[in-house]
């Protein structure tokens, strides 16, 4: 028997934002298809967290977003899963300085197939389940994506192309479907290659009227009410950031 739950696939779901998105939508009473890349046991850990408090609603699902290919793969796993999807959150991203001058090609590919292609391509594949389930889309934009971040001139062209793909699509879908766009702030650090030392954080947060970072949460929520409760809303983009964006 087909489960009647509504189905997202959220990209990037082992950890961070995708993680917690994950858990605020099946609080919610849906079924989540967990992608990961490489964080399979982080992914299997949430997804087995899930299926506790609810049998059978959390599946992962595995996939590199630069290989064109593994995205098709992707959208065709999550979507046999329940043999339904209602929403896809385009939330996995890579981020990483490549200042002008020492940007490689496999950079500019890494960055843009992964926040830009990906998303396209895999509403592409998703788009007949989708269509048939008034189905939603979110897709993690970044401040950024408008007044760019010095010595990111990849992720900042990828991000704000995805904004602006996000606006085209909400046209080209509609009345089927509805595509809004999230922009986080200062929300979680970068980790890794990617990390900023305290004081350039200090100076995030002095710019940021409300003068903290926000959680997790916020984030989900927006994520979450364009999702399910707001029929009405398409092609915006909701920045969720403390107001920084007013002193950038």
């Amino acid at each position: 028997m087909t489960d009647t739950a509504p189905v997202a696939l959220i990209t990037g779901a082992a950890h961070r934002l995708g993680a917690h998105t994950a858990r605020k939508l099946h609080q919610r009473g849906w079924n989540v298809a967990i992608h990961c890349r490489s964080r399979r046991e982080q992914a299997n850990t949430l997804a087995d967290e899930l299926n506790t408090l609810r049998h059978d609603s959390a599946r992962v699902v595995q996939a590199d977003l630069s290989r064109a290919a593994e995205v098709e793969a992707l959208a065709q796993e999550a979507m046999a899963q329940w043999q339904r999807l209602d929403a896809l959150v385009n939330n996995a991203s890579v981020f990483y300085p490549n200042p002008v001058a020492e940007a490689t090609l496999a950079d500019w590919d890494t960055v843009m197939h992964t926040n830009l292609r990906a998303p396209f391509l895999l509403l592409q594949a998703c788009l007949p389940a989708l269509k048939q389930h008034s189905g939603a889309v979110v897709n993690l934009i970044d401040i950024y994506s408008e007044r760019p971040l010095p010595d990111h001139p990849l992720y900042c062209a990828s991000k704000a192309g995805l904004a602006s793909m996000t606006q085209s699509l909400a046209k080209d879908l509609a009345p089927d479907i509805r595509v809004n766009g999230v922009s986080p702030g200062a929300i979680l650090w970068p980790e890794g290659d990617a990390a900023i030392d305290e004081s350039y954080q200090q100076s995030i947060l002095a710019k940021t009227p409300l003068a903290r970072t926000g959680t997790p949460d916020d984030i989900a929520g927006a994520i979450v009410f364009l999702i399910c409760d707001a029929p009405f809303v398409t092609g915006q983009i909701l920045s969720v950031d403390g107001g920084r964006s007013l002193n950038m």
